[in-house]
């Protein structure tokens, strides 16, 4: 059981930006399922589409995998020989979480967790790679090329998984899903103050995109066919295909 998050609870002189350190690794299971509306149904989805996509003696890749959720969705539903998992994180306090969750459950297939940049990852014989929740807190200079590397690192046939939390052209609808989703985060125990001094916080570090931005990207990097595959309030999830050999 991960402990409660608390860590915005009392009032904090200095707010600085965000970061994925030990105090947030140790109570990011219950953050998340308290602040992103849909997440549980996004990660046992994400499995559903492994058992779907991922081929044998492939590879698939979980970029910026925090403590190893979609990971272990994956690894339960591949039912196929030789495949290799790669998890990827540059949180040092993540990676050591995540190996520590993943070898708490066996499995057939190998999972490999690598503390490292997902920009300098090579992704090689990919039947399948999970982006969630994680483009947003890249520099929006470095979104498209990574995109790029992922399309050319897919084998013919194989899926992107991208989740993220939108912000909307529509600025009407914007502000409903933004108050729904700080609804969401007050029907879950937050404060008023966590949920300001958190989203001070993010700021700076998380810079969302639209639906329209994401799917504009896709195309640009070679999918000839991506859609939103699921939304609750300002937070959902694309699937983008490569086309069959």
């Amino acid at each position: 059981m991960s402990d409660r998050d608390t860590l915005f609870s009392a009032p904090i002189a200095k707010l600085g930006d965000w970061t994925f350190d030990e105090r947030v690794a140790e109570v990011f299971p219950d953050m998340i399922q308290r602040s992103v509306p849909g997440y549980s149904n996004i990660i046992s989805m994400i499995g559903m589409l492994a058992e779907r996509f991922v081929t044998p003696a492939s590879q698939v890749y979980d970029l910026g995998c925090s403590l190893g959720a979609a990971t272990l969705s994956v690894r339960r539903n591949i039912h196929h020989d030789g495949c290799r998992i790669i998890a990827v994180d540059n949180s040092p306090a993540m990676v050591e979480r995540c190996r520590r969750h993943i070898t708490a459950f066996r499995g057939h297939t190998p999972v490999e967790v690598l503390e490292d940049d997902i920009r300098h990852i090579a992704i090689e014989n990919a039947s399948m790679v999970v982006l969630n929740f994680t483009i947003q807190f890249l520099d929006p200079d470095d979104r498209q090329q990574l995109l790029n590397k992922i399309y050319r690192g897919l084998n013919p046939g194989g899926a992107l998984v991208l989740s993220e939390k939108f912000s909307f052209e529509d600025a009407t609808v914007g502000e409903l899903l933004f108050n729904m989703h700080h609804d969401f985060k007050r029907a879950n125990g937050y404060s008023e103050l966590e949920i300001s001094q958190k989203r001070s916080m993010l700021e700076n570090v998380m810079l969302t995109d639209s639906v329209e931005t994401h799917k504009a990207r896709l195309r640009q990097a070679g999918f000839s066919h991506s859609e939103l595959w699921f939304q609750c309030f300002n937070f959902g999830s694309l699937i983008a295909l490569k086309e069959g050999a």
